[in-house]
């Protein structure tokens, strides 16, 4: 196998990671290899044990220069200064065909000096729910991380539950910078490190930048952007403590994270969440409270600290109304209209509102717009059709109405049970319902699997979901 590494990362300064190498296991078995992807990244298949061994850990890869990056990060508002990658492995970057440069990182990969007591391994159910669901986020066509490679280990992990089957994800990023890796020299006052990192963060990501207000007002745009687009899709991420906050806007770290059925706007699947600082409904806020801790540590780089705070602040306080924006362009679009005007809102919060008393499922709901079927999913539909002969006023004339909805509204998401029961059976040996999701979610606007679009009965509903330790 030949990986055409082109590393950046590794020639920063020393204090920015810790070079090692990840822990070999016992017997690497490649579970699943991304083909495209791999295209994608010029990367030179071999046989599937040389896959194996490569991204079981087994194999350095040449031209590889593995290290396992510092950054810090709120977790829950609470600020710790160190975390850093506790269970990964950054083999290093490549330019892929496309020109784009992107880390390969393996994750569950052994303990590195950030694991904090940890094990640094990771077990089969969290790997493949990343897998299935980063690469569904990018069908969507979401700005994600993406999935390389899932690799068994034949070791057993410990959690609470008991022993597991030990697995290795293989990770792809347009770079795994984040809030925290900026917060972690800011709060040491190590500001040579953090000009180092603006710099190339910028010629990384933004090369457009003039400088570090530059670079934060494009970061507030990726993540206004992305959180939004999170949200019409009926996403919950979960966990976005600072340190799962991307520089690049991609959505990073698959933990505690779900598609809504029902919708509400306080939903929360995350099982440690449980005063809703991440619910469905709270994402935009969190995502402006995450730029301002980025602001926060920028404003660092200015000898004028004042004047960098009253830019920074008017950056991040002008956030909101992008959110806004962009949340209306993204709902509008799911009705059918594609230049929305501002009383648009009121008409799309009033279905949200019928969906939310009744329960209804948030993917279907909208999926049926225009059709008949549409009423079956409300209970009370003496409301729904009140609001039907308003939307179809709205819309009367307006061109390309059904195409806008359809390319607005996937026909299929990564249903939480769907994904317990696939982690399920691949724990017993039998990967073809991941297989079959992961064939149906690579057209998610294409109704090809009719049986996994259905919403959970009553005894299937995953009603949390835990971090993928």
């Amino acid at each position: 196998m030949r990986i055409p590494f082109d590393n950046s990362y590794a020639n920063l300064p020393e204090s920015f990671y810790s070079r090692l190498e990840p822990t070999s296991v016992s017997s690497p078995n490649l579970l699943a290899f991304n083909d495209k992807l791999a295209d994608l990244l010029g990367i030179e298949q071999n046989d599937p044990a040389e896959l194996a061994a490569a991204f079981g850990g087994n194999s350095i890869p040449q031209g590889a220069a593995p290290l396992a990056q510092l950054y810090a990060g709120h977790q829950f508002g609470s600020y710790n200064p160190q975390l850093g990658d506790g269970r990964a492995i950054l083999l290093g970057e490549v330019i892929g065909t496309d020109g784009i440069r992107r880390d390969i990182q393996l994750k569950g990969s052994g303990p590195t000096p950030y694991s904090r007591m940890g094990d640094g391994r990771a077990w089969l159910g969290p790997v493949l729910r990343e897998y299935v669901v980063s690469e569904a986020m990018h069908a969507l066509g979401i700005p994600s991380t993406r999935a390389l490679a899932a690799v068994s280990t034949g070791e057993q992990i410990w959690r609470e539950q008991g022993a597991l089957p030990g697995a290795i994800l293989t990770r792809v990023a347009q770079s795994h910078l984040r809030v925290g890796t900026f917060q972690v020299f800011a709060h040491r006052g190590e500001v040579e490190n953090l000009r180092i990192l603006t710099d190339y963060a910028i010629e990384r990501h933004y090369p457009d930048a003039t400088g570090p207000m530059d670079l934060l007002r494009a970061v507030c745009a990726a993540q206004a952007d992305l959180v939004t687009h999170w949200m019409s899709v009926g996403f919950i991420h979960g966990v976005m403590n600072t340190d799962n906050c991307t520089i690049s806007g991609e959505t990073i770290d698959y933990g505690p994270c779900a598609f809504m059925d029902a919708f509400h706007q306080n939903r929360v699947f995350s099982s440690i969440d449980s005063q809703g600082r991440y619910a469905f409904g709270a994402q935009p806020g969190i995502a402006v409270w995450n730029m301002a801790q980025l602001a926060t540590s920028l404003v660092q780089l200015f000898d004028d600290r004042d004047a960098a705070v009253e830019e920074a602040t008017e950056i991040v306080h002008a956030m909101p109304k992008l959110l806004e924006e962009n949340w209306l362009k993204r709902f509008a679009a799911k009705i059918g209209i594609s230049a929305p005007e501002k009383g648009d809102t009121e008409l799309i919060e009033e279905l949200l509102g019928l969906m939310q008393t009744d329960g209804a499922d948030f993917t279907n709901s909208f999926r049926a717009l225009g059709r008949k079927a549409a009423r079956d999913q409300f209970t009370n539909r003496d409301a729904f059709e009140h609001w039907h002969g308003k939307w179809q006023s709205r819309i009367k004339g307006l061109p390309d109405t059904q195409p806008v909805m359809q390319a607005a509204n996937p026909a299929l998401i990564p249903r939480n049970h769907r994904i317990e029961q696939m982690i399920e059976a691949a724990v017993a040996g039998d990967m073809a319902p991941f297989e079959r999701l992961m064939r149906a979610l690579a057209t998610p606007y294409v109704e090809t699997d009719a049986d996994l679009s259905h919403p959970p009965s009553a005894q299937e509903i995953v009603p949390a979901t835990f971090c993928g330790t």
